[in-house]
């Protein structure tokens, strides 16, 4: 008892080792990178705004805020993501990243439609709209600068690790550069003496933020509810499968993304008469071909002896100690128990395969078998061997 409590309470506080070594590395890095500049860019554009007189400089600032906290949510995803499965979590911990990404889109959606609102409420007063301080066109675009610059970066890192959750951070920093673009321009224009171009701004980055927003959103919902693969890979997967040697058909194939990765089943129909050892080396035969060529996290393999996708011919038949005592009770007696008997379960009838020691009669046996066969409602053949000792 002590020795197991013991072990539980070293487990516990184990110290924390990544499933994904090298992509929680590369993630933590560009996120703490992407957390400094956006801490600076927010402190800077809300202040030069505010004192610039600029409504979209500080509709930019606080959107770098908001990518502040995002960051802030990749890191807390970055690192309970990549923890390693565990009896609660058996396929592991990935959709802590989509709850991550639904949680980042739905805030930006609320953040995007609040300036939106804000701006519109300052349009319809336009003789409170202020000319900005020529010296907030620098700050916007020392803004745009650090943006683009980031998203170049973040892609790179999204791209070599294969990881959703920062390329969805990536394209919002790719986002936020566009917002300072279009900041950009309000600011020209409000100082080429057209004013009201400096809230059209505002308007507009509220709308990019919201629009981002709801893309971050919808993609992490369509996770969560277990949408599949796109056709194309659903396809390729659907191929390596059929390639398999042993394998003579396919159905019931489904997928389902787990962050970058996905789960797939499949029911693979293999020949009838082989032996369960053999569908099963082909079953994980199919397995290791989709894990090789394709990214994807588990494989659960099914081996059926036909297709049975749309009716089921065998549900209704006895199983094997039920099905001997019905063949035992037509033949008056029973089967020697020395025999092996393989019994073929297809198209809604029986084929049994009995092997007999060379003690044994099997003529009486099989003549006897064959007008049992003949009717019954069970079985369509049953055949007896003899298994002829080594010499």
């Amino acid at each position: 008892m002590n020795k197991h409590n013991h072990s539980h309470s070293h487990d516990k506080f184990t110290v924390f080792e990544p499933a994904h070594p090298a992509r929680y590395a590369a993630a933590q890095k560009s996120t703490w990178i992407s957390i400094l500049i956006n801490l600076l860019l927010s402190i800077m554009q809300v202040l030069a705004g505010f004192f610039g007189k600029s409504q979209s400089l500080m509709a930019d600032g606080l959107h770098s805020f908001a990518d502040l906290l995002s960051d802030i949510l990749v890191l807390f995803a970055n690192r309970h993501g990549n923890r390693h499965a565990d009896a609660d979590h058996p396929y592991g911990h990935a959709r802590i990243e989509t709850a991550t990404s639904l949680i980042l889109g739905v805030s930006l959606t609320v953040l995007g439609i609040g300036l939106l609102i804000a701006a519109g409420i300052r349009l319809q007063h336009p003789d409170q709209v202020q000319a900005v301080q020529p010296f907030t066109l620098w700050f916007a675009l020392i803004a745009l600068a650090a943006k683009e610059g980031m998203f170049r970066y973040m892609l790179a890192v999204a791209q070599r690790v294969r990881s959703q959750m920062l390329a969805a951070n990536a394209w919002h920093a790719r986002s936020d550069a566009a917002s300072s673009l279009v900041v950009i321009i309000g600011i020209l224009g409000n100082l080429f003496g057209y004013i009201f171009l400096d809230l059209i701004a505002a308007a507009v980055v509220g709308i990019m933020i919201a629009h981002m927003g709801i893309s971050f959103a919808r993609e992490a919902m369509a996770e969560l509810i277990d949408t599949g693969l796109d056709e194309e890979e659903v396809h390729a997967i659907r191929n390596t499968l059929k390639s398999t040697p042993g394998v003579i058909g396919l159905h019931e194939l489904r997928t389902r993304k787990m962050a970058d990765n996905a789960l797939v089943d499949a029911h693979i129909i293999v020949d009838p008469k082989i032996s369960v050892s053999e569908g099963h080396y082909i079953a994980e035969a199919a397995r290791a071909a989709v894990l090789k060529g394709h990214h994807v996290m588990d494989v659960m393999v099914h081996i059926d002896s036909e297709d049975d996708m749309q009716a089921k011919p065998n549900v209704h038949l006895p199983q094997r100690h039920l099905l001997l005592a019905h063949l035992g009770s037509r033949l008056g007696s029973d089967i020697p128990p020395s025999a092996r008997i393989v019994l073929h379960y297809l198209s809604g009838m029986v084929d049994a395969e009995i092997f007999l020691d060379d003690a044994t009669d099997i003529t009486a046996l099989q003549n006897a078998c064959n007008l049992i066969a003949a009717d019954d409602k069970y079985f369509r053949s049953i055949r007896f061997y003899q298994n002829h000792a080594p010499n």
